[in-house]
């Protein structure tokens, strides 16, 4: 028996302007009838979404897992998401030349949380989402949402850590340098709002973290801690397990990596030699790094007082300040 045509299901979903529950069945049906979702099948999938049809509820739940499977379980290696996959995507989601949704978003977090490895330009691609989506007040995280623009809310902070945690399980703990020029963007472009207090805490902690953790350090696959079923399983579920592993990594600057480590169970605790050699050799603030955060927090010509809780937070975490940081060391105090 022929498998049905997606795209003529979807062409007559958007005629009637409406996805049912029902709908939402026969999709997961033509989707997973033969275990195998293609990019076809994604691409008609993304038709569906842009049209802004009236979804039930599951058809929510139904997008992100599908996308999620063409590019993290369907493609080969499997766990892996290639460039081209990542450029995919996000040209999927681009392509109607609206801002990214927040359905669209989840699907790239789906993506990014399932993936053993992923490129970093679909981490960027997400932290570019909720930047803008905060700064022009529509979009990704504002859908139905009454906030203010240019105000971080206490859900978007969330949103931002579950995309480095995300992104922490798939490329490496330190966060990049592109990474955090977005949010220094962010910061910038919201420093006179007021913003929920948890947003200074994450951008001082993770500035901190690009500035002075493991540089090359590798993390754990996530296969070898979701193979510690019984790890996974003890009370707090997620939030003890992997979950909270990550959490601990960037929440804590460098010294939540030390702690991530030294709680989790082998193998990871067995990192830990490694780990703190590595440590050692890049908690230092290198003269680049230095004249990076001296051109960033002076581009505007002010010291701000997120900006003030960085330099706070580097001074108490690393056992040397560079001396081109003193300066702004002295204004923090």
């Amino acid at each position: 028996m022929a498998k049905p045509d997606l795209n003529a299901f979807a062409t007559a979903r958007i005629a009637e302007g409406q996805v049912s529950e029902a709908d939402v069945i026969t999709l997961r049906r033509f989707i997973y009838g033969d275990m195998a979702v293609s990019l076809e099948e994604g691409a008609a999938l993304f038709r569906l979404n842009d049209a802004d049809l009236t979804y039930a509820d599951t058809w929510y739940e139904l997008f992100p897992e599908a996308i999620g499977d063409i590019l993290v379980h369907q493609a080969l290696p499997r766990g892996y998401v290639s460039e081209d996959n990542a450029a995919w995507l996000t040209g999927q989601i681009t392509a109607d030349g609206h801002v990214c949704s927040r359905t669209e978003l989840d699907t790239v977090l789906h993506v990014l949380e399932k993936a053993r490895e992923a490129p970093e330009s679909l981490e960027k691609f997400a932290l570019q989402a909720v930047a803008d989506s905060v700064i022009s007040g529509k979009g990704a995280t504002r859908s139905g949402a009454d906030l203010k623009p240019g105000v971080i809310s206490d859900g978007e902070v969330e949103i931002l850590r579950r995309v480095l945690y995300a992104g922490a399980g798939c490329g490496g703990i330190a966060i990049s340098r592109a990474e955090a020029e977005i949010l220094f963007d962010l910061n910038d472009a919201t420093v006179e709002a007021e913003n929920t207090p948890a947003w200074s805490e994450l951008f001082s902690k993770a500035i901190a973290n690009h500035l002075m953790a493991m540089s090359g350090f590798t993390p754990p696959a996530r296969e070898d801690a979701l193979a510690r079923e019984d790890w996974l399983r003890q009370p707090g579920g997620y939030e003890r397990g992997l979950g909270g592993f990550f959490r601990k990594m960037i929440s804590g600057g460098v010294s939540g990596i030390r702690e991530a480590y030294a709680d989790a169970p082998n193998p990871l605790a067995a990192r830990g030699a490694a780990m703190e050699a590595e440590i050692a050799a890049n908690e230092v603030v290198t003269e680049d790094e230095a004249s990076w955060l001296v051109e960033r927090i002076g581009r505007d010509g002010v010291l701000h007082e997120n900006e003030r809780a960085l330099l706070k937070f580097i001074r108490e975490e690393s056992p040397n300040i560079h001396p081109a940081l003193q300066p702004l060391m002295d204004k923090a105090i």
